[in-house]
């Protein structure tokens, strides 16, 4: 349902969300590592996120990324979608281009009731939320 690219934002996102903040950027050399994602790879993710106002950053050196409190009140299907497109999430299980509520491939109406309560979830939910969750223990993220 997600692509890994989508997953490495959002593991990048929550660990910036949890481990910076205006005062406190962090490299990209610090993040890839407690995520288990290439540097390179979580360096092009990064960039994307902030060229579509996600994320920020600076240069220099006390540079780094960083989630501003305006960041953080984005929504997690926002992050996604960025990554993956919209389409993505929506699309057939079984990538097949003609499933819809019409002509339902196999899984369609097994999977079709979940996705839409999880895409509802993922819409009402903001990276903070997350974030809070797993700085009071609520939820593990490698840090």
């Amino acid at each position: 349902m997600f692509s890994n690219s989508a997953k490495y934002a959002l593991k990048a996102v929550l660990f910036l969300a949890v481990n910076s903040n205006e005062d406190k950027k962090v490299m990209v050399k610090d993040i890839s590592k407690p995520i288990n994602v290439p540097q390179a790879y979580i360096t092009k993710l990064l960039q994307q996120l902030v060229k579509e106002n996600m994320l920020s950053s600076t240069r220099g050196p006390k540079g780094g990324f960083y989630l501003s409190e305006e960041n953080k009140k984005i929504s997690i299907i926002d992050v996604i979608n960025i990554v993956d497109g919209e389409q993505r999430i929506e699309s057939c299980m079984l990538s097949l281009e003609k499933c819809n509520e019409e002509t339902p491939c196999p899984l369609h109406k097994l999977s079709n009731p979940s996705r839409s309560l999880l895409i509802k979830r993922l819409n009402n939910i903001t990276i903070n939320e997350l974030a809070l969750d797993v700085k009071t223990g609520h939820a593990f993220l490698p840090l």
